[in-house]
């Protein structure tokens, strides 16, 4: 009987034993797990709700809004420049300037001088003077991104103070029988004349560099005022051209101009109304 207990305690007592033992593995590992899980949240940063919104926010707020430069933009006359040294008989010069008023409004201006010598079959004048232009161009061009052309449309008022010498001349004789006279030189000298007249005028203008415009122009113009010498019609008018016995007149000008930014403005989207369905 004695015997019989003492198996039996012993039987419970391993039987504590291993179950005790088994209690500390499951206690030691849940703990484990716990610490390990504390550590990877202490470790990991914390994650960022909406991230695409955020960068959304951050992109619109470094968009920065769309301006249009104001300013004058100056120009030289390449064509007469260029004519003044292939022409022997043509000398001169001639500036040009844009001010942008509104978004497709500018004011035209042009200042120049010429000196040209006409040889015609019965007379050679030498015309010598300046003419002031001004007027207002409308551009025509829909720039996009930061583009800045213009494909003008522009009416001008011109007006010329010139003189005009007569160097030589040829009696006319419809009946030449016994042969045409010689030239008579003449050399008199007419001041103080003047002529006014107005144009319209089409031209492009394009930037090519920063701030550096390439452009030209073409004018049809009418005559409105114009004094003359005595007995004798003006061949020339500075600014106007050839008068070709005539009222009419027509000119080009090649440029090459600079732009003089002054003030920005800031462009406000149109806002269109949603299509009715």
């Amino acid at each position: 009987m004695k015997q019989l207990l003492k198996y039996s305690f012993s039987i419970c007592f391993l039987l504590s034993l291993l179950f005790v033992q088994a209690q500390e593995k499951t206690t030691t590992t849940t703990s484990t797990e716990q610490d390990l899980k504390i550590t990877e949240t202490k470790n990991t940063p914390p994650t960022k709700k909406n991230p695409e919104k955020k960068l959304g926010a951050a992109a619109t707020d470094t968009i920065k809004p769309k301006t249009d430069r104001y300013g004058l933009i100056v120009g030289a006359d390449i064509n007469k420049i260029a004519r003044s040294i292939y022409d022997s008989n043509y000398n001169g010069i001639a500036f040009t300037a844009d001010y942008r008023l509104t978004k497709k409004y500018y004011l035209y201006g042009e200042i120049g001088s010429e000196e040209v010598t006409v040889e015609d079959p019965l007379l050679s004048t030498t015309t010598k003077g300046s003419y002031l232009k001004v007027g207002f161009d409308y551009n025509a061009y829909n720039n996009w991104l930061d583009m800045e052309n213009l494909i003008t449309l522009g009416v001008r008022y011109g007006f010329s103070t010139f003189s005009e010498q007569l160097n030589n001349y040829l009696i006319y004789n419809p009946h030449p029988y016994f042969g045409q006279s010689g030239l008579i030189d003449s050399g008199k000298k007419y001041d103080g004349l003047t002529a006014s007249w107005a144009e319209v005028a089409a031209g492009v203008n394009v930037k090519v560099f920063n701030n550096i415009y390439v452009g030209f122009s073409l004018q049809l113009k009418v005559l409105v005022t114009k004094s003359e010498p005595t007995n004798f019609e003006s061949l020339y008018i500075p600014g106007f051209n050839r008068t070709y016995d005539g009222n009419f007149g027509a000119g080009f000008n090649y440029t090459v101009s600079y732009f003089i930014p002054i003030y920005k403005k800031k462009v406000i989207p149109v806002k269109t109304a949603p299509k009715k369905k």
